[in-house]
């Protein structure tokens, strides 16, 4: 899989990492369990969580939010969720914040993994619990892609194998119902290079498409996992690529895939000429909630409410019986399209 040179935010983030010096001492002797919890103690009395969340206004993680802060109720637990937006800096001063206001427990979706040795050390250091949902952290380098099994902190959120797999299968139906040659078709792969997961389903739904549909040429698109920055890059993909007459999507989420479908629409591609097939549905569902023509074909559902609830839970029974942390636990998915979505109880803000 192709990569890019890591972000000014990584670069930043691994900067203050290793002017600290804790890329060399957050798990030196290898004795200490992936997720820092050697020195956590069950929690008697209330339960007190913080959920530190990347672009918490994004539709996924407002699900999300709202998920966690439901069964947190149901819980009893005392929950705090804190935006991080996109700043690796944030996370460290608000990891520090909720280790001050003696947080039980930590679940951290990090705006980038060059931080997560920092925010693993901080945490053993306060013998808090920690726990990370959608996103992966190491504990021993700001490369979850290049981490040892053992050392990646536990995670809940949705196998990128089988999402990834999911959107590949449902590109090449749509392939074969439409008829296109090979010949003449492109692949767009869009996504955020440095984050694992994406990775995951990239690779994936590669893969899946190619086993079912050879000789597709894919062209990889590196872009921020935004929709404005997906269509400025999926853009000058198209120009690169002339004579090209129709056009496959698929990326990390459902922004890359948004951003690539708009892209092609302004290039002056029809509906007809593109298939989107989005990764998350809370972008998708507003094209087909404008009853408008849309290159957006389908979308694979995940449901951040899921997520959100299942962390608190398996924090929730970490420290209060004392049940070790799974070293990944998954949500379920669902594909969707314009017929279908509304069922599925997708939510089109």
């Amino acid at each position: 899989m192709p990569r890019t040179a890591p972000s000014s935010r990584t670069a930043s983030a691994a900067a203050l990492l290793l002017a600290l010096g804790l890329a060399a001492t957050a798990c030196s002797t290898g004795q200490q369990s992936a997720s820092g919890d050697g020195g956590v103690a069950k929690v008697d009395g209330k339960i007190s969580i913080t959920y530190l969340q990347k672009q918490g206004d994004q539709e996924y993680f407002v699900g999300e939010a709202a998920g966690a802060k439901a069964r947190a109720a149901e819980l009893g637990v005392d929950l705090k969720v804190v935006n991080l937006g996109n700043d690796a800096n944030k996370t460290v001063s608000e990891v520090q914040s909720a280790l001050a206001q003696k947080s039980n427990g930590l679940i951290v979706v990090v705006p980038d993994p060059a931080v997560g040795p920092q925010v693993v050390q901080a945490a053993r250091d306060a013998k808090v619990a920690l726990l990370t949902s959608d996103d992966q952290i190491c504990t021993d380098g700001p490369d979850p892609s290049a981490c040892a099994k053992e050392q990646l902190v536990p995670r809940i959120g949705f196998s990128g194998a089988q999402m990834g797999g999911e959107v590949g299968k449902r590109a090449a139906e749509e392939f074969t119902e439409a008829g296109w040659s090979a010949a003449d078709t492109r692949v767009v792969s869009a996504w955020k290079q440095d984050v694992t997961v994406c990775g995951d389903r990239v690779k994936a739904a590669q893969q899946a498409f190619d086993s079912a549909v050879p000789g597709v040429k894919t062209v990889d698109v590196a872009t921020d996992n935004t929709p404005t920055g997906a269509q400025d890059k999926v853009a000058a993909t198209v120009t690169a690529n002339p004579g090209v007459k129709h056009w496959v999507v698929w990326g990390c989420n459902d922004e890359n895939v948004q951003g690539g479908v708009t892209a092609l629409a302004n290039a002056g591609f029809k509906a007809d000429d593109v298939i989107g097939v989005g990764l998350g549905a809370y972008l998708a569902c507003k094209d087909w909630k404008s009853g408008q023509p849309t290159g957006m074909k389908a979308a694979l559902f995940i449901n951040g409410k899921d997520v959100g609830a299942l962390a608190v839970q398996t924090m929730y029974d970490k420290l209060k019986n004392g049940k070790d942390f799974p070293a990944e636990a998954f949500a379920p998915t669902t594909m969707v399209d314009a017929s279908s979505w509304q069922g599925a109880g997708v939510t089109c803000g």
